[in-house]
């Protein structure tokens, strides 16, 4: 946590956020690149971010997409909750479909094998992801959708 990081979490809050999200991930694209992993808008606010490459399951192409992670042991968690709006990010359709992922974690990167996580184990997880990010429960009271949760698995 940073000092930013009740900021960030007043911003995320905001209804209207979804509306400018693709600015904020080109801006986070752009940071990353620009500073090979060690900058993003994730990480200057406090929080743990990771870069999700997956191939796309009708292109073929690998695309990468910041998100915000929650490491749990040597694991992470992630959440397709487009901010609470109505549709799924389009890496989560292509992360159903894939056996692998890559991972850049703390400039590090690493394949890994996704798994959705649901029922029971989901709900576990869940909470554990408020402690990191409480307005995933905000997410989930704008749509209507159960937003996936996946456990990204590193590959020794």
């Amino acid at each position: 946590m940073s000092i930013l990081t009740p900021l960030a979490i007043k911003i995320g809050s905001w209804a209207w956020v979804p509306r400018i999200l693709p600015q904020i991930t080109w801006i986070d694209r752009t940071l990353h690149r620009l500073t090979g992993g060690r900058v993003t808008l994730v990480r200057l606010a406090g929080l743990p971010s990771l870069v999700l490459t997956v191939v796309g399951r009708k292109s073929g192409i690998a695309r990468s997409t910041p998100v915000l992670c929650v490491p749990q042991g040597g694991n992470f968690l992630i959440a397709g909750s487009n901010f609470g709006g109505p549709t799924l990010p389009v890496w989560v359709l292509n992360i159903r479909a894939a056996e692998q992922v890559a991972v850049t974690f703390n400039g590090r990167e690493l394949s890994a094998v996704p798994r959705e996580v649901t029922g029971d184990e989901r709900d576990a997880v869940w909470v554990h992801m408020l402690n990191t990010w409480p307005n995933y429960a905000k997410y989930a009271e704008r749509t209507d959708r159960i937003i996936p949760v996946f456990l990204l698995e590193p590959i020794p």
